[in-house]
């Protein structure tokens, strides 16, 4: 590849297999679209492939406005491990529900080619044109049931919101560009300089604030998340729960730590508060919850808590940390749908609470599987969750935010209630009416181990990874 496109690798190969795609979607067979779902594994794969193989390189394309650098190929790879997931978890759970389409498919590409261009913009206006691509997607793939009226609703939901968020953050980047004059990030780093504390600047970056905070589905900007992850499709809600939010960090990231670092101590007092609220508020409303998806949707609610911790501590150790529990995080929610999205009771999805009473006497992997994931995600030794949380706390210890590790370690132990509640219920309750069974998925039962792999490759030896977390974010400290 031509040196000046090297920067593009992954998005390249992520668009050329979206063409690849939709021209295939004119071929027959016209009633299996199986092999545009492998296609756009296939593609995945390769892009995990590239960003692996250009990680060191550095580089820049069009005059600068996308970069290639190891921050924005740490999040392709988590990016790609979570798409490749949900790929994996939606060949056989379109079939079943009969929406064998292969636009489910194209979108799905789409929405990632806006979540890896997010991850690796330099420019205000980039930032924008690939949250609104990877938005614009994920509102058509949350109604993509089109017979279910949930499905409708969380789609109208999701997008009327995100385009108030979207109102938000053009008018950041319009007042951003009136304080510096340019809307590259490292320009309007260097010509604030000592203006940095400028009124216009700091409202635009708090306009902006507004619509990440939509994205990653922090409190106050919450509200949505909740009836989209019931609504969609659930192995939308899973690309939703840890795709666009790993998107949606990286943008966070790179906007505060390589252009705004001179307003640390403003957005680091406002990022405290938000960290404690988010964390606080998701955990709380979760316990009140019996239906299993909305229970993670205010489940990955608390854990935006938690990565903000890691973003105000600042520094290689809660920055890197905040990396390292992204993909963490995007291994065990996506298994936890995973398990969710191949259990059916009476032909229909088994979401509520009592459905999985009694799981563990008839279906003894699936509940282990599904225990697995929740124990992660509650932060139990050895899994992977455990050491995310000990980086993150363990940041916020050393930058001197005792208060704010000792809050989130409290929203841990409230967590663990209503984790645990769904363990109970899987092996010391009885099930009554019709059983829950799992449907024959071999591709979503090689997404479950893959994702299994993770937490317990993550949690038994997490320091190689952690390391090259660090090592992504620190150029941008400098």
């Amino acid at each position: 590849m031509d040196a000046a496109l090297l920067p593009l690798a992954p998005l390249v190969v992520v668009a050329g297999t979206t063409v690849v795609l939709i021209l295939l979607d004119l071929l027959p067979p016209r009633t299996s679209k199986v092999h545009l779902g492998v296609v756009a594994l296939v593609g995945i794969v390769a892009t995990l492939v590239s960003a692996l193989f250009l990680w060191g390189r550095a580089g820049r394309a069009f005059s600068g406005v996308v970069v290639l650098d190891n921050f924005a190929l740490f999040f392709d790879v988590v990016i790609c491990y979570a798409v490749a997931l949900v790929l994996l978890l939606s060949l056989d759970y379109l079939r079943r529900n009969g929406m064998e389409r292969g636009e489910y498919y194209i979108l799905v590409l789409f929405a990632t080619l806006g979540m890896l261009l997010m991850a690796h913009a330099a420019d205000l206006i980039v930032i924008f044109l690939a949250l609104e691509l990877m938005s614009l997607s994920l509102y058509v793939l949350a109604g993509f049931f089109q017979a279910r009226l949930t499905a409708a609703e969380s789609a109208m939901k999701y997008f009327l919101l995100g385009a108030f968020a979207t109102g938000f953050f053009v008018y950041g980047i319009a007042l951003i560009y009136g304080a510096a004059g340019t809307t590259a990030l490292d320009r309007v780093g260097a010509a604030l300089g000592s203006a940095t504390r400028d009124p216009l600047l700091l409202i635009g970056l708090g306009l902006l604030l507004v619509g990440f905070g939509f994205k990653i589905s922090s409190v106050p900007f919450h509200m949505w998340a909740p009836d989209v992850y019931e609504g969609a499709p659930t192995s939308v809600a899973a690309l939703i729960a840890t795709g666009s939010k790993a998107a949606g960090f990286a943008g966070l990231l790179r906007v505060l730590l390589s252009t705004f670092r001179g307003a640390q101590p403003d957005w680091t007092a406002l990022l405290w508060v938000l960290a404690v609220l988010t964390m606080t508020v998701g955990n709380v409303v979760a316990i009140a919850q019996s239906n299993l998806k909305r229970m993670l949707a205010y489940s990955s609610i608390a854990h935006v808590g938690y990565m903000l911790v890691g973003v105000v501590a600042g520094g290689p150790l809660g920055a890197g940390g905040v990396l390292f529990y992204l993909l963490v995080y995007s291994f065990a929610t996506a298994g936890a749908f995973g398990v969710i999205l191949l259990l059916e009771r009476g032909r229909q999805e088994a979401v509520n609470q009592d459905d999985y009473g009694g799981l563990a006497a008839r279906h003894p992997v699936l509940a282990l599987t599904l225990a697995l994931f929740l124990l992660s995600l509650i932060g139990m030794p050895p899994t992977a969750g455990f050491a995310g949380k000990f980086y993150l706390f363990g940041a916020a210890v050393r930058s001197g935010y005792i208060w704010l590790a000792v809050i989130a370690v409290l929203n841990s132990a409230v967590a663990a209630y209503y984790y645990l509640r769904v363990i109970v219920y899987m092996y010391m309750r009885d099930q009554e009416g019709v059983p829950t069974e799992p449907a024959p998925s071999f591709a979503g039962r090689l997404a479950l181990g893959i994702a299994l792999w993770g937490v317990f490759q993550l949690g038994l030896m997490p320091a190689p990874v952690l390391d090259l977390a660090q090592a992504a974010v620190a150029p941008l400290l400098r």
